[in-house]
């Protein structure tokens, strides 16, 4: 019997994928615990308008993560910190400065948890910093860290 998984099981596909299984398993098990339906033609046509859709929309979404990166890469942030004498920040400056800058000085809202910052900033200087715009899509950007 063909059915239509709606959750995924670890040991026969994943969710929206059409799968052959036994009668006696689908019967007893999958269709009671609505885990499963049966493939009717209506249901394989609605997962394929389904699949379709959810393509469309994440070809959408590389796009505009695209133009965001193209966007980003030109950018130039200017943070200002207290200093000491020798060029070394009191504190430091983290990936959440960071997102606060773009946001006040570009108005580009990026979350902080995209911005790749091995350890913080605790010294003056420029600084290239990559940010994870898309899983696949990246882009860097210039931080110059100034004195207050």
């Amino acid at each position: 019997m063909k059915v239509i998984l709606l959750k995924d099981i670890k040991s026969l596909g994943k969710k929206d994928e059409i799968v052959n299984v036994s009668d006696g398993y689908a019967r007893n098990y999958l269709l009671p615990r609505n885990i499963a339906v049966e493939a009717t033609s209506g249901k394989v046509k609605e997962i394929h308008i389904k699949k379709e859709a959810d393509k469309d929309k994440k070809e959408k979404e590389i796009e505009e993560a695209r133009d965001l990166s193209e966007r980003i890469s030109k950018l130039e942030v200017i943070i200002k910190s207290k200093a000491g004498s020798s060029g070394k920040l009191f504190g430091s400056i983290t990936n959440k400065d960071i997102s606060d800058g773009i946001k006040k000085q570009h108005k580009i809202e990026i979350d902080r948890k995209k911005i790749v910052l091995n350890e913080p900033i605790k010294v003056l200087g420029n600084y290239e910093i990559e940010i994870k715009v898309y899983p696949e899509i990246t882009s860097k950007i210039i931080v110059k860290v100034v004195e207050e």
